[in-house]
């Protein structure tokens, strides 16, 4: 049996994802017929129509997964470097060379074929840091080693975003999941997800006034949260000391004075917090000189990082971000409403999906795809044509398909003898699930709009290929370790 497994990865790999994956890929196809069927058109398996198309891609993908499993698993490893630099240069050329589409320069042309290389960086980024990752002593809890990974991570990201694909860029992001798994400090993922809030929270409430007083309720409150996690983050990481306490008795003081003050003479309170923060980084670092102690000094970090990052993202927003991404971003936090404008394709999908009702339309019977309301129904919302057509139980199962991919990707990452393995696992399961929450986040109004597609179901020859590629290989290095665990 030993010798069979080795001889025929068929045998040793999981069929359960590859069972898992031809249901996706049949669910996605008819979702594709649903979202792309013109009305009288009975032809589906001609090349001139999208659902013919896609069927080929299936099938194509069918045959890359057949081939990545004949392979030997120990190319993946081996070549890993190579393949990173080679699609490097790839994206640093494919500006120049691609055709401008929808203002993105990422589509290179071969024939009649359109292949995205970004959808193909994502899987060979994953095997280098993978492979870097498992060399011998390297532990994402030495900055330095985090560091290089971190670099493997975004040269690709910053590459892509010169490409104008912003949202393709934003799933480099997902990386850190599997940094976090790895041992990266969980004190950067908090610092990430502080970020976030501080961003939705000051932009959400900057016009609106505190009263009492002359500041704005977002900036009163992010400021409040940095006071807040900073003594959180001494009370968590050096709770043998009483700084946290006094940060947070004296924060009272300082706060209550000061909307006191404010409520018999106006005046922006922000300011006063500002002037505490800086208080608490200069008290933090004085003791980090006197009693030694560097985390003292990379919480005054955070904390002066943070002030910095609340009054440079209203700046980021307005002057570094494209106008139809300001649009979308302020659509999204409530600040403007837009339904024939930005907030469009949304309202449009919401729509479509509660049409459906609960057990949906049927198959192509969707009206609201049918007429063709939401732009990019069969590329960025899929989803909506599955919430028309099947209706909640038929998006219910879909997501219940996508949790069991996931689920079971966990097992198998889990189970790698190797760390390679291992990271490499975590990697592609981090890439599925931003896409996903992400995906059907944005067609029901949860998350922006970036334009990422939804695996499996979006039209693209690309991007069904790049998923198909990294899943496989992972397929791959799963049945090549499965003998040595017996």
């Amino acid at each position: 049996m030993l010798d069979n497994t080795r001889k025929n990865p068929l045998l040793a790999a999981d069929w359960v994802v590859i069972l898992i994956f031809i249901m996706l890929l049949g669910f996605g196809w008819m979702s594709v017929c649903g979202a792309s069927h013109e009305i009288g058109d009975t032809d589906f398996l001609s090349w001139e129509t999208r659902t013919g198309k896609q069927l080929t891609w299936i099938c194509c993908s069918f045959g890359l997964g057949f081939f990545l499993l004949m392979l030997d698993d120990r190319y993946f490893d081996t070549l890993a470097d190579l393949l990173y630099w080679l699609v490097i240069v790839v994206l640093i050329i494919t500006p120049f060379i691609a055709k401008d589409i929808k203002g993105s320069r990422s589509w290179i042309s071969l024939g009649p074929v359109n292949l995205q290389p970004a959808e193909f960086a994502k899987c060979i980024t994953a095997l280098a840091v993978a492979k870097l990752i498992n060399q011998y002593g390297f532990t994402l809890s030495n900055m330095r080693h985090f560091a290089r990974a971190a670099f493997v991570v975004l040269l690709p990201m910053v590459l892509i975003v010169l490409q104008k694909e912003t949202g393709s860029a934003l799933v480099y992001f997902a990386f850190f999941l599997m940094f976090y798994r790895e041992g990266m400090p969980g004190s950067i993922l908090f610092t990430a997800a502080a970020a976030v809030a501080y961003f939705v929270v000051g932009i959400r409430f900057s016009a609106d006034v505190l009263p009492g007083t002359l500041s704005s309720v977002g900036e009163f409150t992010v400021m409040l949260m940095i006071w807040l996690f900073t003594v959180g983050m001494l009370k968590v990481y050096c709770p043998q000391t009483r700084h946290a306490g006094r940060l947070l008795w004296w924060g009272v003081g300082v706060h209550v004075l000061a909307l006191g003050v404010s409520w018999f003479f106006p005046f922006d309170v922000a300011w006063v917090q500002v002037a505490y923060c800086v208080f608490m980084v200069a008290y933090l670092s004085w003791h980090a000189l006197g009693e030694r102690i560097r985390t003292y000094f990379f919480i005054s970090l955070f904390a002066l990082g943070s002030t910095a990052f609340l009054y440079t993202a209203d700046y980021a927003l307005n002057n570094i971000l494209q106008p139809h991404q300001q649009q979308r971003i302020r659509v999204l936090l409530g600040i403007e409403i837009d339904k024939a404008g930005a907030g469009y394709n949304v309202h449009q999908s919401k729509i479509a999906i509660g049409s459906g009702g609960l057990e949906g339309k049927g198959f192509m019977n969707g009206t609201q795809t049918k007429l063709k309301y939401v732009p990019e129904q069969d590329t960025d919302f899929i989803f909506c044509t599955v919430g028309e057509e099947q209706g909640f139980v038929g998006s219910a199962a879909v997501l219940l398909l996508f949790l069991a991919l996931i689920l079971r990707l966990i097992y198998l990452s889990e189970r790698q003898v190797t760390k390679f393995g291992r990271v490499y696992g975590y990697s592609v399961l981090s890439i599925f699930l931003f896409h996903l929450f992400i995906n059907v986040g944005m067609v029901m109004g949860l998350t922006p709009v970036i334009g990422i597609p939804l695996p499996f179901f979006s039209y693209g020859g690309s991007s069904l290929w790049g998923f198909t590629i990294m899943l496989f290989i992972f397929l791959r290095i799963d049945a090549g370790n499965k003998y040595k665990r017996r």
